[in-house]
This record gives C-alpha cells, sequence and structure tokens, in this order.
C-alpha cells in the first residue's frame, strides 16, 4: 500500500497543477521534495525492515495498519479537494506577489480550514507511517510535517493579509488554520 501512496500522492498533485496552471508552470520544485522529505522516507523504509526483521509481531496489527490507510485516504481527499477548489488561486510555492487571479477563498474545504491541503497533507504523512506500523516514524512524521507547517503558515499568512487585508482578517478569525495548534 505504502509503494502505491507516495507515487499517487505526487503524481495527482503535479497532474493538478499541470491541468490548472499549464504544463509550463509546472517544475520538479512543484513536488515540494526536500533533502529532509528523502531522509525521512528513507529512515521509515528503514525502520520497517530493522522492526520486521527484530519485532515481527509489531507489523501484524491489521486494523492499526487500515486506520493509517483510512488516514491515508482521508488526507489526500481532503488536499486534492483544496486544489481543486482553490484552482488557479492554488500553488505549491508561496506567492509573495499578489497576481490577477489570485483569490480569496472561503467556500468548499476552505470553508472548516483556511490551509486545508496542509491539513491533508499532514494527516496523510502521519497515516502513511501508521499503515506501515512504524511508531517511530510515526511520531517523527507528526513533529516535523508539523513543525514545517507551523513555520510556513505565518509567513504564508503574512502575503494572505497583505493581498486580502480586512476580508482575511475576518476569515481567518472565524475559521482554523487547519494544523493543531497553529493560529
Amino acid at each position: 500500500m505504502m509503494l502505491a501512496a507516495v507515487p499517487f500522492q505526487k503524481f495527482l498533485d503535479i497532474r493538478l497543477a499541470d491541468t490548472i496552471h499549464g504544463r509550463s508552470k509546472v517544475n520538479l520544485g512543484s513536488l515540494l521534495i526536500s533533502k529532509a522529505y528523502v531522509f525521512a522516507m528513507m529512515f521509515s523504509w528503514l525502520e520497517y525492515v530493522v522492526e520486521i526483521a527484530l519485532f515481527p509481531g509489531l507489523k501484524e496489527y491489521w486494523w492499526i495498519s487500515n486506520i493509517g490507510l483510512v488516514m491515508v485516504i482521508i488526507g489526500e481527499i481532503i488536499r486534492k479537494l483544496a486544489i481543486i477548489t482553490a484552482g488557479l488561486s492554488f500553488t505549491h510555492l508561496i506567492k509573495v506577489y499578489h497576481e490577477e487571479h489570485h483569490s480569496l477563498i472561503t467556500h468548499g474545504v476552505y470553508r472548516f480550514f483556511r490551509h486545508p491541503s496542509y491539513t491533508g497533507f499532514l494527516i496523510w504523512s502521519v497515516g502513511t507511517q501508521i499503515m506501515l506500523c512504524n511508531p517511530i516514524s510515526a511520531t517523527g512524521f507528526a513533529i516535523v510535517v508539523w513543525r514545517f507547517f507551523a513555520q510556513r503558515i505565518p509567513y504564508e499568512e503574512i502575503f494572505l493579509r497583505q493581498f486580502f487585508g480586512s476580508k482575511y482578517e475576518e476569515y481567518a478569525l472565524r475559521t482554523p488554520s487547519g494544523v493543531p495548534f497553529v493560529k
């Protein structure tokens, strides 16, 4: 399942970006694969192999794995709904200049979360590790991904406040970020 989850998530992200923005505006940077991401994925596979060799019983909790699979599916749905709902206003990289087609999206999944793509990715990434019954990586992914978004959201919101002013302020007051403990 894990071998399908990662390529599927990345393929759909790129495919949606290509469909919405056009092929010329999509590149490998759109995948947001960093050295830290590659390291985390490699560590998770190492954890899986070591635990299956030394503690095979740890990997036999199918119901835990199924909870992880449900999290992967829910996270992926939330993220893709965010991308589709935002349309041209969605980009993988933070926009620091307001573009003409950039509008404040407050409907659809954005009614529930200001940053639903981050919410979906957080659920998806932790779910991949629960699916593998990787307790160390599940904890690590939760911390690292949460920390990444806890730093990114305030930076991104500086520009959203500049672009949309009081409209964004009102939206932010009534709508949670979607990432726990990040206002």
